[in-house]
Formats: C-alpha cells, structure tokens, sequence
C-alpha cells in the first residue's frame, strides 16, 4: 500500500507510523516527491487500511493493485532516474551504453573505450563472464577481463557495466563495475537476484528469452524488494517464430512499461537483431518509442571478434548513429546525455566548480517564469546533476541574480525556430559584460491545453498564456471560436492561475509538466500549430572561468564601419579561415542611431588557432574590437 503523509508530519508522527508498519510485517520505502512524501509498505503482511488512515500524520492510504509493488507506477508517480558514476539514466536525457560484446585483452578494451568516448557514449560494457550456448566457445577472460574493463573506463572517464551470471561472482566484480547486468537467461534466477539486490548497486536487468512484461517487472521487484530501488529495465528482444532476425524487438513494451512502472528503460537492438545493419534503425525506433537510452555492441574490429560479431557495429557506424541520435533527440524533447568536461553539466568548456556556496545544498540556476515552465524543462535536461530551480519574473533578473551571487548559473532563450530571436537577451548579454555563454541545449516546446481536474474541453471559455504560446496555438483557438484567448505574464504561470481560481471553465495553454505540478489535467496534447517548434536556450555564468580546452562553438561582437563592403570583409574572414557561421543577428547599438552590433555563432574547428587568428584579422578591419561572449562545447 502507498501512505500519503501530511504536509506536515511530524518526525515523531513519521516515526509512529513507520513502527506500526513494521510490527505488521511490512518493508517500508520512504520516498520524496516534488509534491508530497509517502510510504511504501510491501510484504505478506494484510491490515486493514482504515486503521493506518487513523494514525497522526496519515493524509491517506491507497492500496496498490499490481503485484509487483515497489516497481509499479502507483509506488511512485515520478520517473526515477537511476544515477551510475556520473551519469544519470533516466528524465529528459537519452544515455547510450556501448562495447564490445566480450572483453577480449586490455588493447582491444581501452582501443574501444577511447572510439566510443570520443564518438559520445557515457558508459562502457563489455562482458568478463559469458553465458555461451555452446560450452565450446570463449567464456570470457574472468578477473583479468574485468580489471581491463575497470582501467578502459578510469582512462576514458566513463563508468563500466558487466555480466554477473552467478552468486559466487557478486563479492569480486563489487570491485571491478559500476552496473551489475542481470542477462536475459538469468532474468528468472530468482536467487541470484536476491543476491545482487542486496549489494544496493545499481543493476540492469535483461528481459528474459520469452518473458511477459510481468514478468519481467517481477523480477525488478526481487532486485528492489531485497535492496537496491536503482533498476534499469533492458528490452532486447524476445523469441517468436520469425527467423530472420535474432529476436524479435518488442518496441511496444516500452511505452507499455512506462505507464506500468517508474524504472528507466532502455534498449538493445543488438542482441534484438542480430544483424549490425538492423542495428541503427531499431537504435532510432527505439528512442522514437521513448526509450531512455540504448546498449549497442561495438567492436574495433568486428571481423576479429570472438563473440557476436556479425551484430557488433564498426566504429564509423556507431558515430554516425550517434549523430542520428543527437537530431532525434530534441524531436522526442530530450538531450543526449554526455560526459562533460566539469562534472557540473553537459557541454560547458570553462573551468566549472561542484563544490555548492556555503550553507546551499544544491547548485542555483535561475529561469524566467514560474515552475513548471519550458525554460525550468531546459535547464533540468541540461544540467548532470540536481539543481534548485530560481523563478524569476523577467530575463533581467536572471542576469542581476547570476551577477550578484545569488545564481551560480542562469538559463535564457535566444531564439525560436518559428518566432525567431529573442532580442532582449542578445541585448542583455551585451548590457553584462561580466557574464559568459557557458553552454546551450534545444528543446522541442509542445503546448499542452491545461485544465481543472473533471474539466472538458467543451466547457472552457478563457484561455490563459505567454503571448507567444497563443500566438503558437492559433489554428487551434480559431477551432474552437467558444474559447477566449487572455494574455498572460508566463506559461506555467498561467496554470497556476487557473488551479488558484478553481474554475472548469478557464484554461490554459502550457507544458504537461506544469499540469502534473500543480494538479492539473492535460485536455489536449500538441495542440501546437506547427510542430517543428524548438527553442534555443543559452547557459549564462560569471566570467572568472578558465579558457576552455577543446570548444567547438563561439558567439562573438562585432561592429562593421560604414562603409560600402564592410560587413562582406568581416565575413570574408571567416571563410578563408574556413569557419561556419552558424548565426548572424544586428542590433541597434544605443544611442548611436542607424549603426548596429552583430552577434554571430561560429563552429570553432579542431585547430583553435584558425579562430584566433580570425578575430585579430577581425579586430583590424572592424569598428570595434570583437568581443567574444561565451566559448564552449555543444
């Protein structure tokens, strides 16, 4: 059962409840929601719900239906996000696992390690103990296998996910591997689930050769049941009748087991296909289908490979894959998740410090609007680790918090693939010389129409939102003539308005996350008039950062004399030293009427040099001195 406790629940109230549970023989969870704190009772154990009702500090009790308890979605309403090492898997990013199928000698590991580092994966498998249908082919190298897999990850920066396929294994490879991986022939050895379960590790969890999808969550609930809530499920195939392909993936338990489940899920189209061809394409169906992250094999030289090579890609292949991966991702509203340079966030190419300012637990980003709001999305897709979320009520003071202390970072947008730039922030970043483009990420905006719980969409009349949310929803709005569109200061403020007022008859158009977070009821998905809608948000910090090692993006200012050709000369620069423009945006420079600032992006090459020597050639033919606004890694 799931006991929903008070707001305000004492300790001792807690502690009461907790002892009571116990003595009845049952398991207690306590698990932390952005809402509401609640306890997870599970075991043999039946009381009558009514008597726990009763208890201090007891909001409410619901029974849960599922047999698999602390895996179901009524457990916990949140996805979780299972974090190994560095890496996160699960929420709004898509991590890719990658290796060779075995690991087969400390040069082949650390080759593969350094191609899959450099191509974007964050974690390395790579098997120590291999489970072989013929008792005649390579088994593994054991110890020595997994001593070269923990070095292959030290040396990239990446954690390290193996087999275990028995009991006796668990105590050694405790110190080899980040990720225990329970394979699809042992998805029902219930022993040694218990076993690994009890380490408290973080597991990955094959589904079994032919297993029903309950099965498969109940064999995540051994794991959780007996220690460790961190269970990524792993779909990569089951057996049918087809014989063209290795298995069969089944892409629909994914959305499936989302709606079941909290876990993250993964997937291996590998070990689905069997064929390295297939590979990519169920790869990107895969992600499609919503999948938090894939587990591909890889292999330097798969014609040498002394496991599964004819399924392993070459690494051309896997790069490209993860090129393909990078443009899907902001299709689904999700970033690829990437091992960044600082362990502070993805893409920063400055000198970025974890350690949080005295008396703050937590890292502070500051973001226009209320919670719930597209840019609150952005931030949490971008930054590696928990950060606390600063509303703020215009861009303005994003820049006065980061500079005054109060934020270490800041998240604004630039521009809108339909509506175009933001043109107070490109002004912004010019008004504060002190702070610096740290980093950027995309995000696909949807807009959902928000309603009160038991609304319909027949019944509402005002329509709530930013400007440009209803601008971006007209079609829909001229659909429905009954519906009267109401100008708002923010998008996810706006459904905090509407759930203030209590009224069905009012709605709004925003982020389904902002519905969940102020209870609130979704009427209608992508009600959006175009659906290639994406935003471009721009991280901003202080200035007192190191250069960065390797950046490979760079916006800069400059100001072109008035003269015929002047801003052709500019951009001549650039293309004899071979540099991309990735943008080119004019403002109107204050109090000098008729002359203009442009901002421009630039793709940094491989040789850093070029760049440099780019803007002395600028510096000497512009107006002013270009001014480099941010450095860093996309």
């Amino acid at each position: 059962m799931v006991i929903v406790l008070g707001h305000d629940v004492r300790l001792e109230d807690k502690n009461g409840i907790r002892a009571f549970l116990s003595e009845k023989g049952y398991q207690i969870r306590e698990i932390v929601g952005q809402e509401e704190t609640i306890f997870g009772a599970v075991g043999p154990a039946k009381v009558d719900p009514r008597e726990v009702e009763l208890l201090p500090g007891v909001k409410s009790v619901i029974p849960i239906g599922k047999p698999y308890k602390l895996a179901s979605r009524e457990m916990k309403k949140e996805d979780t996000q299972v974090q190994v090492g560095g890496v996160k898997i699960g929420g709004r990013r898509i991590a890719v696992i990658a290796g060779p199928c075995a690991v087969e000698g400390r040069e082949q590991i650390m080759e593969t390690a350094r191609i899959l580092r450099a191509s974007g994966a964050v974690m390395l498998r790579g098997g120590a103990y291999k489970p072989r249908t013929s008792p005649y082919s390579f088994q593994g190298l054991g110890e020595k296998g997994l001593g070269y897999l923990k070095e292959a990850g030290e040396a990239s920066g990446m954690p390290v996910v193996s087999e275990v396929v028995a009991t006796d294994h668990i105590a050694l490879m405790r110190g080899y591997v980040d990720l225990f991986q329970i394979g699809a022939r042992n998805m029902q050895n219930f022993e040694l689930l218990k076993q690994v379960g009890k380490t408290g590790m973080p597991v990955l969890l094959k589904r079994g050769l032919s297993a029903t999808i309950e099965e498969w969550l109940m064999a995540a609930e051994y794991l959780m049941a007996h220690g460790t809530d961190n269970v990524i499920l792993c779909e990569r195939g089951i057996r049918t009748f087809e014989t063209y392909t290795r298995n069969t993936l089944d892409l629909s338990a994914i959305p499936v087991v989302k709606k079941l489940s909290h876990l993250p899920v993964i997937v291996d189209p590998s070990h689905a296909t069997g064929i390295r061809e297939k590979v990519p394409p169920m790869g990107l169906a895969a992600i499609a289908a919503g999948a938090d992250g894939l587990t591909v094999e890889v292999h330097p030289d798969p014609a040498r490979a002394l496991s599964d090579g004819p399924q392993s890609l070459y690494p051309g292949q896997f790069e490209k894959l993860m090129r393909d991966i990078e443009a899907l991702s902001a299709v689904v509203g999700k970033e690829v998740a990437k091992i960044p340079s600082s362990p502070a966030f993805r893409g920063t190419a400055f000198s970025v410090s974890t350690d949080p300012p005295a008396g703050r637990g937590k890292t502070r980003v500051a973001f226009q609007g209320e919670a719930g709001a597209y840019s609150e999305t952005a931030l949490q897709g971008f930054f590696h680790f928990d950060v606390e979320s600063l509303p703020r009520k215009s861009f303005d003071d994003i820049f006065s918090s980061v500079l005054e202390g109060k934020a270490e970072y800041g998240i604004v947008p630039l521009e809108n693939s339909l509506t175009g730039s933001i043109h107070e922030n490109y002004d912004l970043l010019l008004r504060y010389p002190d702070l610096k483009i740290v980093g950027e990420t995309k995000l696909r905006i949807i807009h959902s129409l928000i309603g009160l719980p038991g609304a319909e969409i027949g019944g509402v009349r005002k329509v709530f939102s930013h400007p440009q949310g209803l601008a971006q929803c007209r079609r829909f709005l001229e659909e429905h003539p009954s519906m009267h569109p109401e100008p708002f200061y923010d998008t996810a403020g706006s459904v905090s308005f509407i759930a203030k007022a209590g009224r069905k008859d009012y709605g709004a158009i925003a982020n389904r996350e902002a519905a969940l977070l102020y209870g609130m009821r979704v009427l209608k998905e992508g009600i959006e008039t175009n659906p290639h809608n994406y935003t471009r948000f721009a991280v901003i910090s202080r200035a007192e950062r190191e250069a960065p090692e390797k950046p490979n993006k760079a916006i800069i200012i400059f100001s072109a004399p008035d003269r015929p050709g002047a801003l052709f000369a500019c951009m001549k620069v650039l293309s004899e030293k071979n540099l991309n423009l990735t943008k080119l945006e004019s403002r109107p420079i204050e109090g000098k009427p008729w002359q203009y600032l442009f901002y421009m992006g630039v793709e940094v090459p491989d040789n850093a040099q070029l760049f440099a020597q780019a803007l002395e050639e600028l510096k000497a033919i512009s107006e002013e001195a270009p001014r480099v606004l941010g450095m860093y890694r996309v």
